[in-house]
């Protein structure tokens, strides 16, 4: 039996800002299981024993994060029948977990699947024991050669922040790579600025109008208080209070605090289903998911990654830009945004039409299933019909995914 896999419900927690936020004092683990609790709540029909698997994305998955999160979830929430996965793919890790899900409904060998994220960065700096181990790969030895894009751009196109002259290892500071592509592509401060005060703008206008709570689900802390809003968004920012921010990574550079997104904690979660098996419980999809698309690049400028990932989603799915309503593309910095915005042609009233993480910030595992819940909810809003979800990747990489109303 065939079955074309459909999204049946979709959750996230508001987003916290780490370190110093509303999410401070929660672990990863009650953060996603609450979560996928509160999705499944909205499918009642579907039982524990419908599920076929728990999967959940986490883009540093150690200390409190380590230990297959997942199947830590699935105990939590009572399920100890149904098993887990962690996945990895940094930003775009809840993108994997529902590309798996959709394809093990696709190879029919699953009916209903639970694709999660999660990120506590607060959880990083906890304590030395708790910490997530140092895992970077080392810096490349100036013997090392390797076939890369960079060699194709000019040496003044970007700098290596490491004192010893030696090549950047494939995890530079995102940061860094902000700079690269800001500087390939002539994304101005003034253009980056520009952005994030219109990426604020849409996100305060989305919240006045009950947007961003309507994808959200009140959240109860551990000291038994409940946080139901984001705490990150800038409201009444200006482009003076903009302009005033120190380059945050680089001397004479042109990333700042204000147009690239904070560190963030959050979860979210989306459930999938075969559409048949869902009509046979009685439930009604928000989307299906149509196409789905990885692609990689030289990790100095992975900021760019979605340009050739959406290039290729939409030639799998037999489409063009024009064939799209919205694109959610994921604000990890504006001058990636920007540059990838050009380089794909995408009309700005197309473009993260909600305001996006420079406001409400970036839980990097959490962050594609919660990019996927804004878009079904805009695409609702909008009575529109289709959508790409996008992004870039640490190390070199774009993930995209198309989905379509119903």
């Amino acid at each position: 039996m065939n079955q074309v896999p459909v999204i049946v419900a979709s959750a996230r927690t508001p987003i916290g800002r780490a370190f110093k936020g509303s999410l401070v004092e929660e672990r990863p683990d009650d953060m996603v299981a609450k979560v996928i609790r509160s999705a499944l709540e909205q499918v009642p029909q579907i039982e524990a024993g419908d599920i076929d698997e728990i999967l959940v994305g986490c883009g540093s998955p150690g200390g409190e994060q380590g230990f297959n999160i997942a199947r830590v979830a699935a105990v939590l929430l009572g399920y100890d029948t149904v098993p887990g996965a962690t996945v990895n793919r940094y930003c775009a890790s809840s993108v994997q977990t529902t590309r798996q899900a959709a394809h093990s409904i696709l190879a029919g060998e699953a009916r209903f699947v639970v694709s999660a994220g999660v990120e506590s960065c607060t959880s990083y700096k906890k304590g030395e024991a708790d910490s997530i181990p140092d895992t970077m790969n080392p810096a490349f030895d100036e013997a090392q050669t390797r076939t890369s894009q960079m060699e194709r751009i000019s040496a003044t196109a970007w700098s290596d922040p490491r004192a010893d002259g030696r090549l950047p290892d494939i995890y530079i500071a995102m940061g860094q790579t902000a700079e690269n592509v800001a500087n390939l592509h002539g994304v101005t401060r003034a253009h980056q600025d520009e952005y994030a005060l219109l990426a604020q703008q849409r996100t305060a206008a989305a919240s006045e109008r009950g947007f961003w709570a309507r994808e959200t689900s009140p959240y109860v802390r551990r000291d038994g208080t409940v946080v139901e809003a984001d705490d990150s968004p800038r409201p009444n920012t200006t482009a003076e209070a903009l302009a005033a921010l120190a380059p945050a990574f680089r001397e004479g550079g042109t990333v700042t605090a204000g147009n690239c997104c904070p560190l963030s904690d959050g979860a979210s979660a989306l459930i999938i289903a075969g559409d048949q098996d869902a009509a046979n419980l009685g439930l009604q999809p928000k989307a299906r998911i149509q196409a789905t698309a990885v692609s990689a690049l030289s990790p100095e400028i992975m900021g760019l990654g979605p340009v050739e990932s959406v290039r290729k989603v939409l030639a799998y799915a037999g489409m063009t830009l024009a064939d799209i309503d919205l694109v959610e593309l994921n604000e990890a910095f504006a001058a990636q945004v920007i540059a990838c915005q050009r380089e794909l042609d995408i009309p700005l009233d197309k473009l993260n039409v909600n305001g996006g993480a420079i406001a409400i910030g970036h839980p990097f595992g959490s962050t594609g299933a919660r990019m996927t819940n804004t878009l079904i909810h805009a695409l609702e809003e909008r009575d529109l019909e289709r959508g790409i979800v996008t992004m870039c990747v640490g190390g070199g990489q774009g993930m995209a995914m198309i989905v379509e109303r119903i």
